[in-house]
């Protein structure tokens, strides 16, 4: 059986007696037949955002931290410590507190998380150019045929690229290594924070049997409530159905649920994969009805998402309205546009009618938030339009407002509608 220490990176074919590394004497010792042999990876940091305050912040280290919103917002993260109490993410803020009171709460900086993100895949593209980012904490990376380049296997070479991001970064992350991304996926939850897993070919069919199928990326609670109710709850009910079964009960998930169960996923890692939307939100202090008051805010959501378009170099052809109600109910709404665009006034001039059809004085609003979909490259953005003889006027005054605030800041200059007296 094939070892590896995790901390000074020996390997041996057979484990230590004991199970202490014989060269640093670490017990963070891997030990599986197909150790060596595998190449596909999940890599997901532990608690990111969290992490990343209490490195910054050595006196949190041993308290519970969550990030997220004020008392009416959601968890973003929760660190361990705040698990332990029952805190987890996208929880409401006044359960997460409820659940433990003397958590310390702070707000995200996106900012410093994402430079620590890029920190973290300049690392990973020292690996290898196969990296494919699902998120800014997570991605999957390809190995194969590294070994060659590295003169040591893929396993080595991930457990020292977790070493060099605690090192260099500050933050922990945790590895899951297999043949596929569902399984790679899967491996990486199973030994967290600091976590190194091994899903091989020899029991993938045995461990999938036993697996829930919550476990596959896609079973959301409704999905989870219509399989339950069909008798299947783990990963291996699946395989008392054909592939053709699947697909007449379940439509075309049903194919990818008969190859999952049976341990098989093609998808390649993608290190073009880019995001799938642009998109801001708010969570207010108090409730809100007022459809004028909504629409300042989504003004600014709107402003907001254009300037990440247009850092992006990117263009949305759909529009997609958020609105959160007083009882937690979610309610999406989407127009597509005759043109992508970058330009706030068109991505709020989309969603604004669809805000007042919903914000009738009825229902009360505990958040707002706007999104751009389907997105193409940046110079597709705004192109000119007969039928519209203002947008190129408009472009152009948006393009002199942006210009205004890259010189002065952010909140330098504005159009009157994100204003109270607007």
């Amino acid at each position: 059986m094939s070892w590896l220490c995790r901390d000074c990176f020996a390997t041996a074919d057979v484990a230590p007696a004991g199970g202490s590394c014989r060269s640093c004497g670490s017990p963070r010792g891997i030990a599986h037949d197909e150790l060596f042999d595998l190449s596909l990876a999940h890599v997901d940091c532990d608690a990111f955002y969290a992490s990343v305050e209490k490195r910054d912040n050595p006196g949190l280290a041993d308290k519970p931290l969550i990030i997220g919103g004020g008392t009416r917002g959601v968890v973003s993260t929760a660190c361990y410590v705040a698990r332990m109490y029952g805190v987890r993410s996208a929880m409401p803020m006044f359960k997460a507190l409820k659940a433990c009171p003397d958590a310390v709460v702070l707000k995200p900086d996106m900012k410093k998380y994402v430079a620590a993100s890029r920190e973290i895949r300049a690392l990973m593209l020292d690996l290898t150019p196969l990296v494919e980012p699902l998120s800014i904490d997570e991605a999957f990376l390809d190995l194969t045929g590294t070994a060659r380049v590295h003169h040591a296997t893929p396993a080595a070479m991930l457990a020292r690229l977790a070493a060099n991001v605690e090192r260099q970064v500050g933050v922990s992350i945790s590895v899951g290594l297999s043949y596929n991304k569902f399984l790679a996926k899967l491996s990486s939850d199973l030994d967290k924070p600091r976590g190194f897993a091994v899903i091989g070919q020899a029991e993938a069919m045995d461990f999938l049997a036993r697996r829930p199928v919550s476990d596959i990326y896609g079973v959301g609670k409704a999905f989870h409530r219509k399989l339950d109710a069909d008798g299947v709850r783990l990963i291996g009910d699946f395989r008392k159905f054909s592939e053709a079964d699947l697909m007449r009960r379940y439509g075309a998930i049903g194919k990818r649920l008969h190859a999952f169960a049976h341990g098989r996923d093609a998808r390649d890692v993608s290190p073009g994969n880019q995001a799938k939307s642009v998109s801001s939100e708010t969570t207010f202090n108090s409730d809100l009805r007022d459809a004028d008051e909504l629409a300042r805010h989504l003004w600014r959501l709107s402003e907001n998402v254009s300037a990440d378009l247009k850092r992006k170099d990117l263009a949305a052809r759909t529009v997609t309205l958020k609105l959160r109600a007083a009882d937690f109910s979610i309610r999406t709404r989407s127009r597509t546009l005759d043109n992508p665009t970058q330009l706030a006034g068109v991505l709020f001039d989309a969603a604004a009618p669809l805000m007042r059809i919903e914000a009738d004085g009825r229902t009360a609003f505990r958040l707002i938030g706007v999104g751009g979909a389907g997105l193409m490259p940046g110079e597709t953005a705004d192109a000119p339009d007969l039928l519209d003889t203002g947008r190129q006027r408009r472009k152009k005054i948006e393009t002199a407002l942006d210009q205004v605030r890259a010189r002065y800041g952010k909140t330098s200059i504005g159009e009157g509608r994100g204003r109270k007296d607007g």
